[in-house]
């Protein structure tokens, strides 16, 4: 494969991917392909433990936030989207929404999460960590690889990619 893409994982791996449905919009300043394998949160209304996750180190992973498709707040914004980029996040992907996206944009980060809303999230600590989460169709795991670009977003229970070409930014 010379340019990776969702597209061509799809045509190679058909049998072992999962295809989300396309619910998502991008919102970081990376919106070219990215991978990682998955950390997962389930959350509702409190991004608590996004902070939290995204404080240690990503090490190239993406974060999978099921915010059980809420519009009624925010679950990422411009300081934890930056605090994801110090700390090697590959991406986050958010069944929810986030704040900041001007700020966001500037940041060259994957964000992908299915709207905006300006009103932030309670603080209570309340929710799971790498448990398996469901929503857009597919199962994400924590441990899966997940694989993004502008035409979509797939899973893979295994790495579907040499690891010279994993996805990973230079820094």
């Amino acid at each position: 494969m010379d340019a990776l893409s969702t597209a061509d994982l799809c045509d190679e791996f058909d049998d072992k991917v999962d295809v989300a449905e396309p619910l998502f919009q991008d919102y970081g300043g990376n919106h070219s392909f990215f991978h990682g394998q998955i950390v997962t949160l389930k959350v509702f209304e409190d991004n608590s433990l996004v902070r939290s996750a995204l404080e240690t180190a990503g090490d190239n992973r993406v974060l999978v936030v099921d915010g059980g498709g809420s519009m009624r707040c925010a679950l990422v914004g411009g300081n934890l989207a930056k605090l994801a980029y110090e700390n090697q996040w590959v991406g986050i992907v958010v069944n929810g929404c986030i704040r900041d996206s001007a700020e966001i944009a500037e940041i060259s980060i994957a964000v992908k999460a299915l709207a905006t809303s300006p009103k932030k999230s309670v603080k209570k600590g309340v929710g799971d960590s790498n448990v398996a989460v469901k929503f857009a169709g597919i199962e994400f795991c924590p441990g899966d690889y997940l694989y993004a670009d502008r035409d979509g977003l797939l899973v893979a229970k295994e790495n579907l990619l040499e690891p010279s070409l994993d996805g990973s930014r230079e820094q």
